[in-house]
C-alpha cells in the first residue's frame, strides 16, 4: 500500500492521505473485500465532494487495503433490505458517486492490487487512469448470481470494445491483468512492488503540467464523449479558444519558443 500519511475519513471505512498535491483514498474493509456498502459509498462521496473544491489537490488515487481492490456491492447488506425502493436508492447512490469521479476536476487513478468485481470493476473503469498489479483480476460476475451487472456495464462499455465487454458481462468470467490491459480497462500492468512507482510517474507528470490545462482537459474529454462528431468539434473549438486566453497557455507557448521551462500560475 501507499506510504502516504493517512487519517480516517469516516469510521475507518475509508482512509485519506495527502502529500504534495496528491490525495489517496484507500478503501479499508479488507475482511469484506472492500465491498461498497451504503456507508462506504457515503464516505467516498463526502471525500470526492471536498476534493472537488480543493485546488491544492492536483491528482487523486483510489487504492485499497487487503487482498481485494473491491468486490462490488455489499451483498449481505443488500439481502438484508429486500425492498425495491431500497435498491433504487442504493444504485442511484452508487451511480452518483461514480459520476462524481468523472466530474471531478482532478484526474483519478485506480491502484488495483487484487480482484475487482462487479461495481469494483465499474470503479476501475470509472477512474481516468488505472494501474494494476500482475496478479489483479477483473470480472462483472453478477450474471452468475442471477443479477446482470447493469450499472457496471456503463463504465465497462465506455472503456472496452463492445464484444469483449459483452462477453465479460454475459459470461461473468474473470480476466487477468494483461487481458484487462489489452482490452483497455487498465493503462498499465506492473509487478506488485512497482505499483506505487508506476502511479507516481502519472502523478508527477500531472502535477508538472498547468493545473488549468489539466482541469480544462479532463472536463473537455469527458464532455465531448457524449456528443456527436459535429457537436464535439464545435465544443472542442470553443474550449480551446477559451483555454488560449489563459495566462498559462501564453506562458507555455512562450517558454516553448524561448526553449525554457514554463512557470505556471494556474490562470
Amino acid at each position: 500500500m501507499s506510504t502516504l500519511p493517512q487519517h480516517a475519513a469516516a469510521n475507518d471505512l475509508l482512509l485519506r492521505g495527502d502529500m504534495a498535491g496528491v490525495t489517496t483514498l484507500t478503501l479499508n474493509r479488507p475482511d469484506q473485500f472492500n465491498a461498497l456498502s451504503e456507508e462506504m459509498l457515503s464516505a467516498l462521496q463526502a471525500e470526492l465532494d471536498a476534493i472537488g473544491t480543493d485546488e491544492s489537490v492536483r491528482a487523486v488515487i483510489i487504492a485499497a487495503n487487503g487482498r481485494a481492490f473491491c468486490a462490488g456491492h455489499d451483498l449481505k447488506q443488500m439481502r438484508a433490505n429486500p425492498d425495491e425502493a431500497y435498491y433504487r436508492k442504493l444504485f442511484r447512490q452508487c451511480s452518483e458517486m461514480m459520476k462524481s469521479i468523472v466530474r471531478l476536476p482532478q484526474p483519478v487513478i485506480a491502484r488495483v492490487q487484487g480482484v475487482a468485481t462487479a461495481a469494483g470493476c465499474q470503479l476501475v473503469g470509472t477512474c481516468d487512469l488505472a494501474v494494476a498489479s500482475e496478479g489483479a483480476r477483473f470480472a462483472v460476475s453478477g450474471v452468475n448470481l442471477g443479477l446482470f451487472c447493469s450499472t457496471p456495464s456503463v463504465a465497462l462499455s465506455r472503456n472496452v470494445l463492445r464484444k469483449p465487454a459483452f462477453e465479460m458481462l454475459i459470461t461473468g468470467k474473470f480476466i487477468d491483468a494483461p487481458t484487462a490491459e489489452r482490452y483497455g480497462l487498465v493503462n498499465r500492468v506492473v509487478a506488485g512492488d512497482d505499483l506505487d512507482a508506476a502511479i507516481r510517474e502519472y502523478t508527477d507528470s500531472i502535477i508538472s503540467k498547468s493545473a488549468v490545462a489539466v482541469r480544462t482537459g479532463k472536463r473537455m474529454f469527458q464532455t465531448q464523449l457524449e456528443k456527436s462528431l459535429d457537436e464535439a468539434y464545435e465544443y472542442a473549438a470553443e474550449v480551446m479558444a477559451c483555454n488560449m486566453m489563459a495566462r498559462d497557455a501564453g506562458e507555455g507557448i512562450d517558454a516553448f519558443m524561448d526553449k525554457r521551462e514554463p512557470t505556471w500560475e494556474d490562470r
